[in-house]
């Protein structure tokens, strides 16, 4: 038997952490609860991890947030994305971020 070479590495791929995750999901879920969201997606590439959000499972997402960290040094690596892929807010942590959406959902559940 021979020596089995360690399997090369692969390229580093981008990823959300716990904290990040579950700030995202819990927004989710609420937007579910108040009837506006109803499906989601998770796209982990090289440069970027994305999570939309849809309205209805056909469609365009509603809204895209972005984690890309190559951009952490510039406008900040966080990046909140609109229907027509209009970037509507950049930052350097989540929870800003996820701002105008959190005043959106009080609309509606208030409305």
């Amino acid at each position: 038997m021979g020596v089995v070479p360690f399997p090369a590495r692969r390229e580093a791929q981008v990823g959300f952490d716990r904290g990040e995750m579950t700030r995202i999901l819990d927004l989710y879920g609420r937007m579910v609860a108040a009837g506006h969201w109803r499906d989601y997606a998770i796209d982990l590439g090289r440069e970027a991890a994305v999570f939309s959000a849809f309205r209805r499972t056909a469609e365009r997402p509603e809204i895209r947030i972005e984690k890309r960290p190559a951009l952490r040094q510039r406008q900040g690596m966080w990046a909140l994305v609109g229907e027509a892929g209009v970037v509507l807010k950049r930052g350097h942590e989540l929870g800003p971020l996820l701002a105008p959406v959190e005043r959106r959902l009080m609309k509606l559940v208030d409305g």
